[in-house]
């Protein structure tokens, strides 16, 4: 039988944000942050996301990241090349970490000391407590992940090959399974007063819609990523999405169009915008970053270089959960990418996923060398 979710006392919004560094607690002060969804002229279903600062409130609290999504055991197996068919190569080496989309961001969110909650659901077994252990370690907190006792933990084959490069294979287990027809009002309400939620496509798109609706709902912008099962993407998630963010594959996928250079990937942008979606972020691996957004002309970000890279399994992930958190805390779209640039940069000199998470401290320190 599946673990209750306890109920909340939520703090709305603070005015401040707590950067914990070692024993000590640094204050820094921030402005109240808006999102307010301005309807498009054009076609009032679609919400344009608009950030605004407004410094005559005194809010009582930070509105949280809030990730719902999938949890994995990555089990990794590090290889010169894949296997033919029909062919068995040995592995030089071979580890089970704490991984999935949205583990990983939610844990990106923790380390990068922003408060952040994590939605998902792991299976009572040793992969589970392997990622709730990940999940704590990292600062997440956990009032809504649930064990289920009728599915196994997710997990997934992460084989990898020399210069970091990398091939999933995917085992839904708890993601897919066994979610309530309905969530829980307990749920909702974390949904309804965060500062933004982040989606993957590793959970069942009818979970991902229910959250987006209540996120649309109570004026909460929605970040959706491309990532998770290939398949058609539900209008009906489209529609309650403020950011999507596919990288230049999916993107490609999803409308059918050649990205490999920078004008395709426009137009491919363009016929998102024709499915509703008003702002499009693209992650370009070594070519960096765009975001799109309906109107204006894009913001484009180089790749930070990282001295070596090793792995690069989560760095999608970090780098679209360091946006967020950036753009929850104020700063500019440009600011933002900026940071997830250097947050990903970081992860990809480390192995595994979640293990590869950076500190706030280290993309500082990245990001001010570079000044």
């Amino acid at each position: 039988m599946a673990v209750s979710r306890p109920s909340l006392d939520y703090w709305p919004i603070l005015p401040e944000i707590f950067i914990r560094a070692s024993t000590k607690s640094i204050k820094i002060p921030t402005p109240h942050l808006q999102f307010t969804n301005l309807q498009n002229p054009s076609n009032s279903r679609y919400p344009i996301l608009r950030c605004s600062l407004d410094s005559s409130k005194t809010p009582s609290g930070p509105p949280p990241l809030v990730v719902v999504g999938s949890a994995n055991a990555d089990i990794y197996v590090e290889i010169d090349r894949l296997p033919e068919e029909g062919e068995t190569i040995s592995a030089r080496n071979g580890q089970t970490l704490a991984g999935g989309k949205g583990a990983n961001q939610a844990c990106c969110g923790g380390k990068l000391e922003y408060p952040t909650y994590f939605l998902g659901q792991v299976g009572e077994d040793a992969h589970g407590k392997l990622i709730t252990a990940a999940l704590e370690e990292g600062g997440v907190r956990l009032d809504h992940l649930t064990t289920v006792a009728a599915a196994p933990t997710g997990h997934a084959v992460v084989m990898l090959q020399s210069g970091g490069q990398n091939s999933i294979i995917i085992v839904g287990g708890a993601n897919m399974n066994c979610w309530p027809v309905a969530l829980s009002d307990s749920d909702l309400e974390i949904i309804r007063t965060a500062g933004i939620v982040l989606l993957q496509r590793e959970i069942p798109d009818s979970v991902n819609i229910q959250v987006a609706k209540a996120a649309r709902n109570a004026g909460v912008p929605v970040i959706l990523d491309a990532g998770g099962v290939d398949a058609p993407i539900p209008q009906d998630l489209l529609d309650h999405v403020d950011i999507f963010s596919p990288n230049e594959s999916e993107l490609s996928r999803l409308t059918g169009c050649p990205t490999e250079s920078f004008e395709q990937i426009g137009q491919a942008v363009e016929k998102c915008y024709k499915m509703g979606i008003k702002q499009v972020l693209v992650k370009l691996g070594a070519k960096g970053s765009a975001l799109f957004t309906q109107g204006e002309e894009p913001i484009r970000q180089p790749i930070i270089s990282a001295a070596k890279v090793i792995d690069t399994t989560g760095a999608g992930d970090t780098f679209t959960a360091s946006f967020a958190v950036a753009l929850v805390e104020g700063k500019s779209k440009k600011e933002s990418l900026k940071f997830a640039a250097a947050a990903a940069s970081l992860c990809v000199q480390v192995k595994g996923a979640i293990p590869s998470m950076p500190d706030r401290e280290s993309v500082l320190n990245l990001l001010h060398s570079r000044d």
